[in-house]
């Protein structure tokens, strides 16, 4: 039996019907057609689909729908502005070459932009920590922790 559900996602209202057994990850994917959002290994493991609910970074293949009622979301596609420009967490991955294969990105900057809610200055430790529960088969992390913490200087 559908539930209604109401909460903002990527700063817009949404109102949905939705099955009670769907995940986050499901809702944004096969409803939304948000595909920044990544299905990885599907058992919260990789990181892949990690977007913001309440300022916190969640695994939307383990989130069940129903609790983002009331909720604010954000994903990989909330971050840039209406006019394209990109966050500055974006920028700086794109600027330190922390990109590769690109498919843990979004998952990677969503973590980030969690840990920049609560922490306008992060050591490096904190981004390990941030980042801990984000898998990269192709960088080794280097990059991917320079990023992070050069981001802040790229803010506008």
């Amino acid at each position: 039996m559908k539930k209604e559900i109401k909460f903002h996602l990527n700063g817009e209202e949404v109102v949905a019907e939705v099955e009670p057994h769907w995940t986050l990850l499901y809702f944004l994917r096969n409803v939304m057609k948000l595909k920044g959002t990544k299905e990885g290994c599907g058992y919260g493991e990789c990181g892949a689909c990690t977007v913001v609910v309440d300022k916190r970074a969640v695994n939307a293949c383990l989130y069940p729908i129903l609790e983002v009622d009331g909720k604010k979301v954000i994903t990989i596609e909330g971050l840039s502005k209406p006019d394209g420009q990109l966050h500055f967490i974006q920028k700086s991955f794109i600027e330190e070459g922390a990109v590769q294969c690109g498919f843990c990105t979004p998952g990677m900057i969503m973590s980030a932009y969690a840990l920049y809610e609560e922490k306008e200055n992060p050591d490096e430790e904190d981004i390990k920590e941030a980042i801990e529960g984000n898998l990269c088969r192709c960088t080794g992390y280097i990059k991917i922790v320079q990023a992070i913490k050069s981001a802040k200087r790229r803010q506008q």
